[in-house]
């Protein structure tokens, strides 16, 4: 259909005249309303988005002299981030002369994966900077805790 023709029935439907596929020959064009063409074309970017999922590393600080309360509240906090898929950094830093007792450092980290064994896995090494030791904890495949929850509300029936 010529281009004159196509414009004007757009203009007479009140829409817009929208080049659908520019490298086809000849090219399509399609009638339609262009701002809910963009907005339904961003929905579904943003679905596509949504179902892939990027292994994300999120950060918990801690200190060499952290209190039994506080280091319970960081356990939880952490097991919360572990049963969302995400992985997470345990950092312990270093104040001052903190420094020179790193010892403290790694038993705050031992008591936290200790706590955690169940739902994580660990990197194998700390990893020593300057003023900081940190460890990378994994969550726990989640395979595994599906045949588990299978198994136990085959128990509860």
């Amino acid at each position: 259909m010529p281009l004159q023709r196509a414009l004007q029935m757009a203009w007479e439907c009140e829409l817009d005249l929208v080049e659908v596929a520019p490298t086809a020959t000849p090219p399509v064009c399609r009638i339609l309303d262009y701002g809910k063409y963009k907005y339904e074309q961003s929905r579904k970017e943003k679905r596509a988005k949504k179902g892939q999922r990027v292994g994300l590393l999120k950060e918990i600080r801690l200190r060499p002299s952290i209190g039994e309360h506080d280091l319970q509240s960081k356990i939880r906090t952490t097991k919360k981030l572990l049963e969302e898929g995400s992985k997470v950094k345990v950092l312990v830093r270093f104040r001052g002369r903190e420094v020179i007792y790193p010892e403290r450092g790694r038993k705050v980290i031992q008591r936290l994966t200790e706590a955690l064994k169940e739902i994580a896995t660990t990197s194998d090494h700390l990893t020593e900077e300057a003023r900081s030791i940190a460890l990378i904890l994994y969550p726990v495949s989640t395979g595994k805790s599906k045949e588990e929850k299978s198994g136990a509300q085959d128990q509860d029936s």
